[in-house]
C-alpha cells in the first residue's frame, strides 16, 4: 500500500492534494478515485493513459495477508510493470505510458496478418500532435526490434521497420533528430545480421530515409559505418548466385542513398574525403565491371527498360553517373583518384576496354567547365607510370583519346601546352625505351625488357591522342601548338640548345619522325583565312628545312604537313592520284579569288616553296608517294593561292624539272627521271586547263599525244604503276616529245601574261635564311 502510494505521489506539487478515496474490492486491485487532472496533470494523464471521465487509475493490491518479503517482491513487480515494456504479469497495462501502448498496438497477435493499419494512424495521429514525444517512440521501436531480431521473431522485425518508415514520412518536426538516431541504430542493426533479407530490409528503409529531406540539420550524425557496411555488400560473395545479386543491388542502393543524404550537407561529414571514396569508388567500379561490357550511353542516357533496371550493372551506371554529376570543382580529383588505382590495382589498363568506358561516363557525367581537370589528372597518371609497361601507357592514353574527343565543345583547360608537353615527352621516353631496350638506359640482367612492338603501338597512339587534342583547339591555339611542337623537333644547327636523345642519332631521326607525324595530326583538317598569321616565317623556314633531308620518311612527312595547311576547301582528294586529267570540270574544284592576305603569303613564301619542290624532286630517294605528294602539293597552289604571278612562276618550275630530268650531270636514276617528266606532263596538263589559254592547251596536248604514241614510259599512267616498263637510258628524249619554253612564252605573251619572267629559266636559289641540310641526314 505504501509503494502504490508513493508510485503515485509524483512529485512534490501533488502532495498538497486531497487524500484519495481508497476501497478494497474482491479482484484485490486498489482503486483510487479522485480528479485526475488535479493529482496527474495532463502530462501525467497523456502518459499513464488515465480516463478523463472515470477519474480512476487501478493499481494491484498486494493480498493482505501475504508474508513481507513477499509484499515487498509484489512491489517490485508493480514498479517493473510501470518501468519495462511488458510487465512481469501484464496486469498493469493501463499504467504504462500511452505511447508505448499506442505501438504495442500496431503489432498483431500474428506476424503473418501485418501491420495493424488503423492504430498505425493512431499511433502517427499522436507523433504529430505531441512530437516530443517522437524521439521515445524511436527508443521503444528499437528496444522492440532488438529484442525481436535477437529470438528471430522477423515478422515483427518487419513491422517494425515499416512503421519507422510511415513515421519517418510523415513527421518532419524540429524533434525528428533524435528519431532518427533511433531509426538509424535499428538500420545497423538489421545491416550486422548475417541474415540477407534482414540487410535488404535495412536498406530499404534507409534508402526511404534517404529521400526525406529533413526541416533541421544534424549536427553529430555519421555515416561512416554505413558507407563501410553498404561497400562491403556491393561485394558480396553469398553462394546463392540471385541472393548474391540482391544483396549487391541493396548495397549500391545504399551508397546511393548515403551520397543523397551528405552530399548537399555542409554539416555532415564530407562524403568526398578519401576515406569515403575510396570504399564507395571501387565498390561501383567493381560491380560495373562484372556486368555485361555495353557501351556507355550519351550525358541524357534514355530510360532503362525493366529488365535493365534490376541489372547491378544498369544501377551501377546511374549511381555513378549520379555522384559525378554532384561533384563541385574541388571535389573531381577525389572521385577521379580511386578509378585509377582500381584500374592499377586489377591490371585494367591493357584491356583498354572497361578504362575507357569509365571515363566515358566521367566525362558526360561531370560538367563541362570540370573536364579539364579529370585530363590533367590521367596526364599526372601517365607520368607517373612513365616506367611501367608499354600496354600500360598505351591505355592510359588511349583514355586520353576518348577524353580529348568528349571534351571538344571547348579548350582542354588553362594549361593547353602543358598536354602536348607531357605527351611529347612520353614519345620521346618511349624512343629512347625502344632503342636501348630497357627503362634506365642500361643492359643489366636484372633490366626489364623492352617489347619494341609495343612501344610502337604506344608511339602511335600518343600521336593520335596529340591530334584528338588539337582538333578541340580554335585556330589561334592550334597555331601556337604547331610552333610548341616544331620547337621541340631536333634539327642540328638550328636548336643546339635541344638535350639529345640518350639513343644516339638513331634516336633522333626516329624523334623527328614521330614529332612530324604528331604534327600530320594536328594540322589535319587545319582552315584558316590568312595563312601569314597561321603558318609565320618561325614554323614555316624550319619545316621546310626538313624536305632537304636525305630521309624520305622525313620528306613524305613535310609534305603531307604543306598540303594540309594549304588545302583550305577539301581539293587534296582529288589530286590524290597523278594522271593526265582530260577534263577538269569533271574533278569539281573549288576555287576562290586569291585574298590580298595569299597575295602577301605567296611573295613571302612563294621563293621558298618552290625551292623545295625542285630539290624534292631532285632527291634519289624519292618514290611513287613523293612524286604523287608534290604533284599534289603544285596542284593546291594553283588552284589555293595562284596569282597570275604565281602561275607564271609554277609554269617556270615545271618546265625546270623538266630540264632537270633531261640533264645526265645529277646522276638521277632512270625511275627518277621519267617521274619527274611524268609529274611536269601532269601538271602542265593541269595548269593549261586552269589558264583557259587555248593556245597553251593545244600545244601541251599535242606533246602528250606524241609521248602517249613514241614514249609512254614518260607519261604517269606508265610510270606510277606497281611494275613500270621503263627504258635503260634517257639519252634520246627530245623533239616533240618535250614541252618548247619558247613556245609556251609566245602563246602565254599573246594572253597578257610577263613573258620576261617566262622566258627566264628558274633557277633554285639559296634565301641565306635557312640552312643548307639537304646533304645531312639528319
Amino acid at each position: 500500500m505504501g509503494t502504490c502510494a508513493q508510485m503515485l505521489k509524483g512529485p512534490s506539487s501533488y502532495q498538497a492534494a486531497p487524500i484519495l478515496k481508497a476501497k478494497d474490492n474482491p479482484a484485490g486491485f486498489l482503486i483510487f478515485e479522485a480528479p485526475v487532472e488535479t493529482h496527474f496533470g495532463a502530462e501525467r494523464e497523456r502518459d499513464f493513459g488515465v480516463d478523463s471521465e472515470v477519474h480512476c487509475v487501478t493499481m494491484p493490491l498486494p493480498a493482505p495477508d501475504a508474508p513481507a518479503s513477499q509484499r515487498l517482491a509484489l512491489d517490485c513487480r508493480t514498479l517493473l510493470d510501470h518501468r519495462v515494456g511488458k510487465g512481469v504479469c501484464g496486469c498493469c497495462g493501463a499504467l504504462r505510458p500511452r505511447y508505448k501502448r499506442l505501438v504495442d498496438n500496431i503489432f498483431p497477435e500474428d506476424p503473418e496478418d501485418g501491420l495493424v493499419k488503423a492504430n498505425m494512424e493512431k499511433l502517427t495521429f499522436y507523433a504529430l500532435s505531441a512530437p516530443e514525444k517522437l524521439d521515445r517512440i524511436g527508443a521503444y521501436l528499437s528496444e522492440r526490434l532488438s529484442r525481436d531480431v535477437a529470438r528471430h521473431r522477423y515478422g515483427y522485425v518487419c513491422i517494425a521497420m515499416e512503421a519507422l518508415d510511415q513515421l519517418l514520412m510523415a513527421c518532419h518536426c524540429q524533434s525528428i533528430n533524435l528519431f532518427v538516431e533511433s531509426f538509424l541504430k535499428m538500420v545497423r542493426k538489421l545491416l550486422e545480421s548475417d541474415k540477407p533479407s534482414l540487410q535488404i530490409l535495412g536498406t530499404n528503409s534507409f534508402v526511404k530515409f534517404a529521400n526525406i529531406e529533413e526541416d533541421t540539420p544534424s549536427y553529430h550524425r555519421s555515416y561512416d559505418f554505413f558507407v563501410s557496411r553498404f561497400s562491403e555488400m556491393c561485394h558480396s560473395s553469398y553462394e546463392d548466385p540471385d541472393i548474391r545479386t540482391k544483396i549487391r543491388m541493396a548495397g549500391i542502393k545504399g551508397l546511393q542513398g548515403v551520397v543523397r543524404k551528405t552530399v548537399n550537407d555542409e554539416l555532415q561529414a564530407n562524403i568526398w574525403d578519401p576515406q569515403h571514396m575510396d570504399k564507395i569508388v571501387p565498390s561501383l567500379l567493381f560491380n560495373l565491371q562484372s556486368g555485361e561490357r555495353t557501351e556507355s550511353r550519351s550525358p541524357s542516357p534514355l530510360q532503362a527498360s525493366e529488365k535493365e533496371k534490376e541489372s547491378p550493372v544498369e544501377l551501377t551506371e546511374r549511381c555513378f553517373r549520379e555522384l559525378l554529376g554532384r561533384a563541385a570543382y574541388g571535389n573531381i580529383k577525389n572521385a577521379v583518384t580511386p578509378v585509377l588505382m582500381h584500374l592499377d590495382n586489377h591490371s585494367l589498363w591493357e584491356g583498354k576496354t572497361f578504362a575507357v568506358r569509365c571515363f566515358k561516363i566521367i566525362m558526360y557525367s561531370i560538367q563541362s567547365q570540370h573536364s579539364h581537370l579529370v585530363i590533367q589528372q590521367l596526364l599526372g597518371h601517365l607520368d607517373a607510370n612513365s616506367k611501367n609497361s608499354a600496354t600500360v601507357r598505351a591505355g592510359i592514353v588511349e583514355v586520353l583519346l576518348e577524353a580529348a574527343a568528349i571534351a571538344a565543345s571547348g579548350s582542354v583547360g588553362p594549361t593547353v601546352l602543358e598536354v602536348f608537353n607531357t605527351l611529347l615527352r612520353q614519345l620521346r621516353l618511349s624512343v629512347d625505351y625502344e632503342l636501348t631496350g630497357s627503362y634506365d638506359g642500361s643492359t643489366n640482367i636484372g633490366t626489364k625488357i623492352i617489347k619494341a612492338h609495343e612501344e610502337r603501338q604506344l608511339q602511335e597512339a600518343v600521336i593520335r591522342t596529340i591530334g584528338s587534342f588539337a582538333n578541340t583547339l580554335p585556330t589561334y591555339q592550334r597555331s601556337e601548338v604547331m610552333l610548341f611542337i616544331m620547337g621541340k623537333i631536333p634539327v642540328p644547327g638550328m636548336h643546339p640548345a635541344l638535350p639529345s636523345t640518350g639513343s644516339g642519332p638513331e634516336g633522333t631521326r626516329m624523334i623527328q619522325v614521330m614529332l612530324l607525324k604528331s604534327l600530320v595530326q594536328v594540322t589535319a583538317g587545319f582552315q584558316t583565312t590568312n595563312m601569314l598569321t597561321a603558318l609565320p616565317s618561325s614554323f614555316l623556314e624550319p619545316l621546310l628545312s626538313f624536305s632537304l633531308t636525305e630521309d624520305p620518311e622525313v620528306r613524305l612527312l613535310v609534305l603531307q604537313i604543306l598540303l594540309s595547311l594549304i588545302d583550305r576547301h577539301d581539293n587534296r582528294p582529288k589530286f590524290s592520284n597523278i594522271s593526265i586529267i582530260t577534263d577538269i570540270s569533271a574533278l569539281k574544284l573549288k576555287v576562290d579569288k586569291c585574298s590580298r592576305q595569299d597575295n602577301l603569303f605567296m611573295k613571302k613564301h612563294g621563293q621558298h616553296l618552290y625551292r623545295h619542290i625542285y630539290l624534292g624532286c631532285k632527291e634519289q630517294s624519292s618514290g611513287q608517294q613523293h612524286y604523287e605528294t608534290l604533284f599534289a602539293l603544285l596542284g593546291l597552289l594553283s588552284v589555293e593561292l595562284a596569282n597570275e604571278e604565281v602561275v607564271v612562276d609554277l609554269i617556270r618550275l615545271a618546265l625546270a624539272l623538266q630540264d632537270l630530268a633531261l640533264s645526265t650531270d645529277e646522276g638521277m636514276p632512270v625511275f627518277n627521271r621519267c617521274a619527274v617528266h611524268a609529274l611536269a606532263a601532269a601538271y602542265l596538263n593541269l595548269i593549261c586547263q586552269l589558264t583557259t589559254v587555248p593556245a597553251f592547251c593545244q600545244h601541251i596536248h599535242e606533246v602528250i599525244e606524241v609521248r602517249q604514241k613514241e614514249s609512254p614510259y614518260l607519261l604517269p599512267e606508265a610510270v606510277f604503276v606497281e611494275h613500270p616498263k621503263l627504258p635503260s637510258s634517257l639519252d634520246k628524249v627530245e623533239g616533240d616529245v618535250l614541252f618548247l619554253q619558247s613556245k609556251i612564252t609566245e602563246v602565254l605573251g599573246g594572253s597578257g601574261y610577263n613573258t620576261d619572267r617566262l622566258a627566264t629559266p628558274y633557277i633554285p636559289q639559296y634565301t641565306g635564311k635557312e640552312p643548307q641540310q639537304y646533304s645531312l641526314v639528319l
